[in-house]
Order: C-alpha cells, then sequence, then structure tokens
C-alpha cells in the first residue's frame, strides 16, 4: 500500500444502498492504511439506520462528517453547496476529492473548478446513468457531465456495463478511466444458514419502482414447492413505494404469504430466505447480489448492468428485466429443483471470491489516488 498517507473527502448525497456501502468499506480500508477520510452528506434526506450508519463510521473518519443541502434533483442547493465543499476542502487540506453517485460527483468537481487544488475523482455508481438521455433532467445532467469532465482527474466505474453506458450516453472519458470492481471482505463468503420459519425467497433492498419489486409480487400468486403449498416472500427494506406494494399485495390477496419486515442490515437478512431474488429493472454493479452470492444463497435476478459481471459462468440464468413470466418461470424451476439451485450456486460463490475482493478493490483505487497526486 501506499507510503505516503493522503487527506481524501468522500462526497456523496444519500447514505444509503450500495453507494454507502461502497464509500463505508473505501473510509475503513484507508483509515487503517493511515489515511485520513473525512466524509460529505446530504443534510436533508436519510432513512431509518442513517444516523447509525454514519454514527458507526464516524470513528474511521478523522477529517469529520460534514452534513450540506443536496437536493435529489435540481434545487437551490446546488448552487451553494459545491461552494461550501470547496472551502471545506482548502480548510481541511483535502488531497483527493471522490465524488460519488450523481450529485456527489457533481459537488466534488464543482468545488475543484479551476486550476490547482485537490485530485478529483469522480465514480457515477449508476446515477446519471440511469437518467433518460430524452428526458429534460437527463439532458441536463448529461450535459453537466460533459461540462465537468476537464475538472475531472479520474472516472473509476464499478463495471464494465457502467463504463460502456457511459460513453454510449456521455461520450468517451477525456480523462482516465478505469474499472474497478466493488469487493468483499473474507468474511462474508461465510454461509448463512435460514432461519426456521424462513420464506421461500427473500428480497432485500430499497422499496422503489426502479428495483422491480412489483414485477417479483406479480409473478409470486402461481408459485408452489414440491408439496404443492403455496410459496412465500420475505421483502426486507423500506421506501417510496411501500404503500403501493402493500396494495398490489392485498389486490392479488398475497397478504398471508408475503412478510414485510422494514429495513435491516442485508447479511442477517439473507437467513430470512431460502433463496434471493433481485429483480431490478435498472443497476450498476449492486452488492445485494454479490453479498447474496457469498452468503451462499441461490440468486435469481435480471440482466440488468453488471449483473452478468457477477454471476460470470452462471450468467445464463439471468431473466429479462420487468418480465413476470420470465421471473416466474426461474423461481419456481428453484423449487422444483433445489439441487441444481445449490450447484449453480457453488459455481457463482467461487468466482466471486476470486473477482470481487475489497483488498483489491481498495489497493486499486488508493494506487489511483497516489498516482493523481503524483502529479499534481
Amino acid at each position: 500500500m501506499s507510503t505516503r498517507k493522503l487527506r481524501i473527502l468522500q462526497v456523496m448525497r444519500a447514505p444509503v444502498g450500495g453507494l454507502f456501502r461502497h464509500v463505508a468499506d473505501l473510509t475503513r480500508t484507508l483509515a487503517a492504511d493511515g489515511h485520513a477520510i473525512g466524509l460529505v452528506v446530504d443534510s436533508l434526506a436519510n432513512d431509518a439506520q442513517t444516523e447509525s450508519r454514519l454514527n458507526a463510521l464516524l470513528p474511521h473518519a478523522s477529517l469529520g462528517i460534514h452534513r450540506f443541502a443536496m437536493p435529489r434533483l435540481l434545487g437551490s442547493g446546488d448552487l451553494v453547496t459545491p461552494l461550501a465543499v470547496r472551502k471545506l476542502s482548502r480548510t481541511l487540506n483535502i488531497d483527493v476529492l471522490h465524488g460519488h453517485g450523481a450529485k456527489g460527483g457533481f459537488y466534488a468537481r464543482l468545488a475543484k473548478l479551476g486550476s490547482g487544488g485537490p485530485a478529483s475523482v469522480y465514480t457515477p455508481h449508476g446515477g446519471v446513468l440511469h437518467f433518460d438521455r430524452h428526458s429534460l433532467s437527463g439532458r441536463v445532467f448529461h450535459m453537466l457531465e460533459r461540462w465537468l469532465m476537464t475538472q475531472t482527474g479520474a472516472i473509476v466505474f464499478e463495471s464494465a456495463y457502467a463504463q460502456a453506458t457511459y460513453a454510449d450516453l456521455i461520450g468517451e472519458p477525456t480523462c482516465p478511466a478505469l474499472v474497478i470492481h466493488n469487493g468483499l471482505a473474507p468474511e462474508e463468503f461465510e454461509p448463512v444458514a435460514a432461519n426456521a420459519d424462513a420464506a421461500d425467497f427473500v428480497f432485500i433492498g430499497e422499496l422503489r419502482d426502479l428495483k422491480g419489486i412489483h414485477v417479483l409480487i406479480e409473478a409470486l400468486p402461481d408459485l408452489t414447492r414440491l408439496d404443492g403449498s403455496p410459496a412465500t416472500l420475505a421483502l426486507v427494506g423500506d421506501g417510496a413505494s411501500r404503500e403501493a406494494l402493500v396494495a398490489q399485495i392485498a389486490e392479488l390477496g398475497l397478504t398471508d404469504r408475503v412478510t414485510m419486515i422494514g429495513a435491516q442490515p442485508a447479511r442477517p437478512s439473507f437467513a430470512r430466505g431460502r433463496i434471493a431474488v433481485v429483480p431490478s429493472l435498472a443497476e450498476s454493479l449492486p452488492y445485494i447480489v454479490l453479498e447474496a452470492a457469498a452468503a451462499q444463497l441461490p440468486v435469481i435476478s435480471t440482466r440488468v448492468g453488471g449483473i452478468a459481471e457477477i454471476f460470470g459462468p452462471t450468467a445464463a440464468s439471468l431473466v429479462p428485466a420487468g418480465d413476470a413470466q420470465a421471473l416466474r418461470a426461474a423461481m419456481q424451476h428453484a423449487l422444483d429443483d433445489p439441487k441444481a439451485a445449490q450447484e449453480e450456486m457453488k459455481i457463482r460463490v467461487e468466482y466471486v471470491a476470486q473477482q470481487f475482493s475489497l483488498a483489491h478493490m481498495a489497493a486499486d483505487i488508493e494506487a489511483l489516488y497516489t498516482k493523481l497526486n503524483a502529479r499534481a
């Protein structure tokens, strides 16, 4: 690892989901190597676990956790917050500004605007890549991406899919760009045993339209176990779509078969189901697929984003996004042939263990930081 210790500011909007998992892992690993880390987060958005997550990370963030207004779309905070981040960066004598997601990347690079100052790194994490190029917000954010390219020291893509999508929507980066996959720690590859009352299937994640949960619920009614009894589902998470999902579950007569658990940490929640389902309509490189595979659960997922990169030699089993019939068939097959599902799981977990290492991810990002600072 690096001999020169750096002062790094990680900038993101909401401390939730895979983006925060990535930032938290990076913060802990780099801090353990002696670097000084600070975080910039939104003062407007949080979920039930936000404060506990940030408090757990605070001992590793020697430069503190700083909150500024970051509206989800465009708002007045977009005029003020970049200046505040710029001032904070100067006060803390920052070497690297690393922006995560559309808003984090926007603020980190605006704060860098002009010559000199810290190196700027940007990781999209999906973010701007999920905006439709024909929508007003898509056109605005894609235009901003092109404009901010001159302020970008390097772009880190968490998947080859994200890199290709960025080139298609925004254009080929004019700065250094590289793919560094998200990674897991060795202890995450310990199997998680299902609870005695575990559901047949478990979904873990934010309850919002993009996650395709409505498609999963649509696929559930006709699913049966080997003994002919109806299959069950545990939904672990919270979010804007919760009420709509509750209504859909009731309308389909599934109230007794679907348990809604609320937001909980992912790893212990794997014990609530025997098969993980990730029915997303769009993704970049979702941690939940990596985590479920490492926990040694069979995983049924859609072919979106970089999920095929995680599935590797088992990618042929991925299903089309938004297709309830195809999802139902894959889920029924897993119920009908549990031995085949377990065999596929073993192939996948071996591949993930070889290709998705936290130590490798952190070392590659640290090397990039050091290289950018050597040029300054």
